[in-house]
């Protein structure tokens, strides 16, 4: 058996983890090549490509199994963030610093951490080579202009808020691209923060609140769904459905949408506040790589997670094509089944454990609600909880506030945290 690598990385929709573990006969080990640099040494048993969640996680999980001294973590980023805190920060109710760890902190203790980029893969020489897109038009340079913020961006998160204390009145718009996005309810979230602020500061009869969608829907799972259709009626919020973002002027306070169901055919709204969610894709490295499908996700099976091509390879996090939503919640849950998919392949046997496709969107309606939305594959509910997750709650709201973030670098990061499926279990009496 030769060497395991694990692909992450720490940007908008990084990849996840990438292991590589070609032949099946002696113990061998993966290459490096640098184009700068070189790093502390050219092999290891365990090389994760990139220290996002899904990467950190598994670099620890791998770490137990093979030793420190065998696993490195390539990540050019000197800051870790948690981002799903980011809703909060974008809506005022947390500060950006709280989301921050240098990247150094949650790094397992004695992986090796090589400071770089990766510029391509070659799984069948088993080689990573190091360094040492859509984009929408007036984009990023509109950032500099005030009124316009994004959430997905640590560079434009805090401009978020910013906007909304400095709302007056007019068009507030808040957009969602024709392309995956990472966590797929956080676009609205931070609508209904701004709803709930400027009722707060009295500005809400000031404000037409429009949500610009390129989807057809709202939510792509019925159940909750309903409940936020119910929540817009009530708050008087305008949706429009396939309407995408291909412009902005920020000079002049405009946002061009084109209407998906007449290519070419487009609308001009004036903003006073503009949320951006930029169009989201693989990383450069993974277009027409190998390991690749058509479109530059890692292709992997979808309950072993382990790759159609390369046996050695292995995949989690917002890399892969898995049909489910990029989430946190999803590498938590993926980490716990590829732990258990490497242990048996490094044994010779086959995988045998599943992922559902489970993740969960906690979907913030407000400053002290939450609607904590769970599901798997099929787009079912699989709630954790024996009440209606539907509904807006405040316990919802501090489980999302303050103990995901916990469980995220306490336990998720170092590797011991594989979802919520055991609890699921308890709660649930075994039935689910």
């Amino acid at each position: 058996m030769s060497a395991i690598g694990v692909l992450s990385s720490c940007s908008c929709l990084r990849p996840g983890v990438w292991l590589l573990k070609p032949g099946m006969q002696q113990m061998g080990s993966f290459g490096l090549h640098t184009a700068a640099r070189c790093a502390t040494k050219d092999y290891y048993e365990v090389l994760v490509l990139g220290g996002g969640a899904g990467g950190i996680t598994m670099s620890a999980r791998m770490k137990r199994k093979v030793g420190a001294g065998n696993v490195a973590v390539v990540e050019p980023s000197e800051t870790h963030y948690y981002q799903p805190l980011w809703t909060l920060v974008g809506g005022g109710a947390k500060r950006l610093a709280t989301s921050a760890r240098p990247t150094g902190s949650v790094m397992p203790k004695g992986v090796e951490w090589i400071k770089s980029r990766v510029t391509a893969l070659d799984p069948d020489k088993n080689c990573v080579w190091l360094e040492n897109d859509i984009k929408i038009k007036g984009l990023p340079e509109g950032f500099d202009h005030p009124k316009i913020g994004s959430n997905y961006s640590v560079h434009t998160v805090e401009k978020t808020w910013k906007a909304l204390q400095d709302f007056k009145e007019g068009n507030a718009i808040f957009t969602f691209p024709n392309t995956p996005v990472k966590c797929a309810g956080a676009p609205q979230k931070i609508m209904y923060l701004s709803e709930a602020y400027w009722r707060k500061t009295g500005k809400r009869s000031k404000a037409n609140i429009m949500f610009n969608t390129s989807l057809g829907v709202i939510f792509g799972v019925k159940k909750y769904a309903d409940a936020l259709l119910e929540i817009i009626k009530e708050r008087n919020i305008a949706v429009n459905y396939k309407c995408n973002l291909v412009e902005v002027r920020a000079d002049k306070q405009e946002a061009v949408f084109e209407n998906l169901d007449k290519p070419g055919v487009t609308e001009v709204h004036q903003y006073e506040m503009l949320h951006v969610t930029p169009p989201m894709g693989p990383p450069d490295v993974l277009i027409n790589s190998p390991v690749s499908d058509q479109i530059g996700w890692v292709d992997v099976d979808k309950e072993t997670l382990q790759h159609k091509k390369y046996p050695n390879v292995f995949g989690i996090g917002d890399c892969t094509n898995l049909p489910t939503s990029k989430t946190a919640a999803a590498v938590a849950a993926q980490s716990g089944v590829l732990d258990k998919t490497i242990s048996l392949v490094m044994k010779n046997q086959l995988p045998t454990k599943k992922y559902d496709g489970y993740t969960s969107c906690p979907l913030v309606t407000g400053y002290n609600k939450v609607i904590l939305a769970e599901f798997d594959y099929d787009a079912q509910p699989l709630e954790t909880f024996p009440i209606d997750q539907s509904k807006e709650r405040v316990t919802m709201y501090h489980m999302k506030a303050d103990m995901m973030p916990f469980l995220y670098w306490n336990m998720l990061l170092k590797g011991y945290w594989g979802g919520p499926a055991p609890v699921r279990k308890l709660m649930h009496l075994g039935l689910k």
